[in-house]
């Protein structure tokens, strides 16, 4: 069994969707944590739609997606914990795949379909759709399970979603919530999974659908001072490792030189 934790914000369509696709695609009863982090009226119709299959952990106000994560986390029943966010779709027979696919002292990270060109090189790229209200899930499903889908697995993982051991996930700290932003936290979180000696593997049993970007787009102001965040963090992570965190092109290994 397996303890899924899905983060949200102020998307309902797209949590719909991923609730939906979770639920009927699972074989088995899974504890699913709807993670809301603030703006829970825009949520509430969703929730209770799929509340007899879902746990909701309302955190009343906006915490930032780190400090959900984390929350969700602790509040896992199971060892295995997977971590999802809510603009991503899941595939028939997920929990079992990921089951099969799972070794002690692993990171299991399942390959994802995006619908436009992504700077992970081992994406399959598919526009299966950019609109949860539009998103077809049962053609989404055969085409991951006729077509693509394979038993194939490499040590490049280090994306989401991924699938841990809560005890690791504990053992390294989790997420580092006194970043600036939740940008480079990331990368930080999968280099200290490499460092405690983690396997970083990535699966092409099953994909998971992932919108990429959702809502409308942010102004100019905000782009910018999205960037200055996102310096912040970089610099933040210069400043506790004494160097920049780098990513693997290829491998995608997170590393500080």
């Amino acid at each position: 069994m397996i303890s899924v934790i899905i983060t949200t914000y102020k998307e309902p369509e797209a949590l719909d969707l991923c609730l939906r696709s979770a639920i009927e695609g699972q074989q088995n009863k899974n504890q699913i944590i709807v993670v809301v982090d603030g703006f829970y009226d825009i949520n509430k119709e969703i929730l209770k739609k799929y509340s007899e299959h879902i746990e909701i952990l309302n955190l009343e106000e906006n915490v930032g997606m780190i400090k959900a994560m984390n929350l969700g986390h602790y509040n896992a029943a199971y060892d295995l914990v997977f971590h999802v966010q809510d603009d991503n779709v899941f595939p028939r027979f997920w929990d079992t795949t990921l089951e099969e696919e799972w070794e002690e002292g692993s990171v299991i990270t399942p390959n994802q379909i995006e619908p436009t060109p992504s700077i992970f090189k081992q994406f399959h790229i598919k526009d299966l759709g950019r609109d949860p209200k539009t998103f077809d899930l049962e053609q989404f499903w055969q085409y991951d399970y006729h077509y693509i889908s394979g038993d194939k697995k490499e040590e490049c993982g280090s994306t989401f979603p991924f699938l841990i051991s809560k005890y690791d996930y504990l053992k390294i700290g989790g997420f580092d919530e006194t970043y600036p932003g939740p940008w480079v936290v990331d990368w930080e979180f999968f280099m200290k999974c490499s460092l405690a000696g983690l396997k970083m593997i990535r699966t092409w049993n099953c994909h998971f659908y992932h919108f990429v970007s959702l809502g409308t787009s942010p102004t100019i102001e905000k782009q910018l001072e999205k960037k200055q965040i996102e310096l912040h963090c970089s610099e933040y992570a210069k400043y506790k490792w004494g160097s920049y965190i780098h990513s693997h092109s290829e491998t995608n290994q997170k590393f500080i030189l």
